[in-house]
């Protein structure tokens, strides 16, 4: 395991996530996950399962302070008489007193970033969250946030996977000295029937979705959620730390981008994308 650095946070480069994911599978594998060697767990307040990866990290035996635990505030959450309560609420469900990562989950034109900014620097400022953050900005409202902000915002969370070209968004984050973390990196499946990537997994002995993480892990002040809710492929996915893809070989997947390739933008969440 290695880690990124961005803007004083030290976040550990390959985490796990816990998108629709049920209560019951979460409190299955996700200790499965922290003691296969993960320590970067990732939810959010839409998933409806906080309560249980709070649950999920005590059974686990490791200790909390080795645990870095991102949630995300959802967007009807934003209003500040709403947003502070909205944390307050993550953090019994998690329990515990501060959350390593906090983020707004998509932009929200009917409040003002600036009252949502103003709130992620207000539960910091009392301690509630160690760092802030975006998730689903495109690099104008990534600006704006960054103006905005007193603390400095040390990722933004994207889809990012082989289809989908996310180079202007990454060279804006490091422009900011902020990290990009990958979500839906298996392209939601399509990965695994990819000949390219085959070939490449063949050459090294590995598989399609260690090739895929391995890609996103050598890129610069990139981050990665790998999720799944079998053991089997929660050890598969963290044994991605003993080989390298070639440069040659970062190309090729990088060439697969598409211009169709992004898979997740739903009707009045998702902004104008870059």
């Amino acid at each position: 395991m290695f880690n990124v650095n961005a803007n004083g946070a030290t976040i550990p480069a390959l985490g796990f996530g816990t998108f629709r994911i049920s209560e019951k599978d979460v409190k299955r594998i996700v200790p499965c996950a922290l003691q296969s060697g993960f320590r970067h767990i990732d939810t959010a307040q839409i998933y409806e399962n906080e309560a249980a990866v709070g649950e999920a990290i005590e059974l686990s035996g490791v200790a909390r302070k080795d645990i870095f635990l991102t949630t995300k505030v959802w967007v009807d959450n934003y209003r500040s008489d709403d947003f502070i309560a909205s944390v307050d609420e993550s953090l019994g469900k998690l329990r515990t007193d501060y959350v390593d990562l906090l983020l707004l989950h998509w932009p929200n034109k009917d409040v003002p970033l600036s009252e949502q900014i103003a709130g992620l620097n207000e539960v910091k400022k009392q301690g509630k969250v160690r760092n802030i953050g975006v998730s689903n900005f495109n690099t104008a409202l990534m600006d704006e946030a960054v103006a905005l902000s007193d603390a400095p915002l040390v990722t933004n969370q994207v889809e990012y996977h082989p289809y989908l070209d996310q180079s202007v968004v990454i060279d804006a984050a490091r422009k900011h000295g902020m990290s990009v973390t990958s979500y839906f990196a298996m392209a939601d499946g399509k990965v695994f029937n990819d000949d390219s990537l085959k070939a490449i997994a063949r050459d090294h002995g590995k598989s399609v979705a260690q090739v895929v993480l391995r890609w996103l892990l050598q890129q610069s002040n990139v981050v990665t959620l790998s999720k799944t809710v079998g053991e089997q492929r929660v050890l598969e996915n963290f044994d991605v730390f003993n080989f390298e893809l070639t440069g040659e070989e970062m190309r090729e997947i990088h060439n697969l981008n598409q211009e169709n390739g992004r898979i997740v933008s739903p009707d009045g969440l998702a902004p104008q994308w870059d």
